[in-house]
């Protein structure tokens, strides 16, 4: 019987371990607080280089044709490849990344380490460094012929049709479908890399930029690599606010069921052993 909690409940590990990340981040959103959103700030910034990136190989392969036959397909695929490594990178520069936080504090409030006042303080730090972050890079690309020409295309499209959900009642439902679809990819490889069972650091890359690139190929929707777009765009081509905000605001809510319920409290409550070990206590003592 000793070893049964461990078969039953092989995710003990995972919520372990995501606990004492969450401890780190309220204790930083604490007295720390300016250090935490420059944390969070970082991770807005490299979503915003690789977001471009993506961009910039799209047009590129647009550009190109074989025969009659045009190549974007394969620079959207490439694109989204190459976006992958961003959460690679914000990953092993600990910085702070609101998406992900959804789980861990959805998993903090309901084994009661956190307040859900206290959480929601967390992630609208987070938020609010990831859009800086966003800015920062935003205000640097205004000065630079970076996202003009081709990228700038591209990403010119990419903002109307994410702009363009918000037209009808069915395109706001795919919006949020999205999302949530999205946030679970992303937390899905945080699960892979938090639970223990994968030690070896190019599996965890390997990992992440799978999962990213699953949400960048297929237009999934990211609240913050959405934010992050549509101030760069903002700043250097003009954009609908109002809409905008909808737009982030209806992929926020998208995100949070993804990771936030689907990973975060799917997980908190399937590896929850406290019901298990009052009523079979006794016998493993015996």
């Amino acid at each position: 019987m000793a070893d049964a909690p461990n078969a039953l409940f092989p995710g003990k590990q995972f919520i372990s371990t995501v606990l004492e990340a969450l401890e780190t981040k309220t204790r930083m959103t604490g007295t720390l607080a300016h250090r935490y959103l420059m944390r969070a700030a970082m991770a807005g910034m490299i979503v915003a280089v690789f977001y471009m990136v993506n961009y910039a190989i799209v047009g590129v392969f647009d550009e190109l044709r074989v025969g009659q036959a045009s190549l974007s397909e394969i620079g959207r695929l490439l694109g989204a490849l190459c976006f992958g490594p961003a959460l690679v990178f914000i990953y092993y520069t600990k910085s702070e990344l609101l998406t992900s936080n959804m789980m861990v504090v959805v998993i903090g409030g309901y084994y009661h380490r956190i307040s859900w006042w206290r959480g929601l303080r967390v992630l609208v730090l987070c938020f609010l460094g990831n859009f800086a972050g966003g800015l920062v890079f935003a205000l640097l690309y205004r000065f630079s012929t970076l996202v003009q020409g081709p990228t700038g295309e591209q990403a010119l499209h990419s903002v109307e049709v994410k702009l363009g959900y918000l037209s009808s009642a069915s395109g706001v439902a795919d919006l949020f479908i999205r999302a949530i679809l999205c946030n679970f990819m992303i937390n899905l490889a945080m699960l892979l890399i938090y639970n223990g069972y994968i030690a070896e650091d190019w599996s965890k890359i390997f990992s992440m930029i799978i999962a990213v690139f699953v949400f960048a190929f297929l237009g999934l929707e990211h609240s913050v690599a959405n934010t992050v777009l549509f101030t760069v765009i903002g700043l250097n081509h003009g954009i609908d606010i109002p809409l905008a905000m909808g737009n982030v605001v209806v992929a926020l809510l998208g995100n949070f069921v993804g990771g936030g319920l689907l990973i975060g409290a799917y997980y908190a409550y399937v590896n929850d052993d406290s019901r298990y070990l009052r009523r079979h206590g006794g016998d493993e003592g015996a």
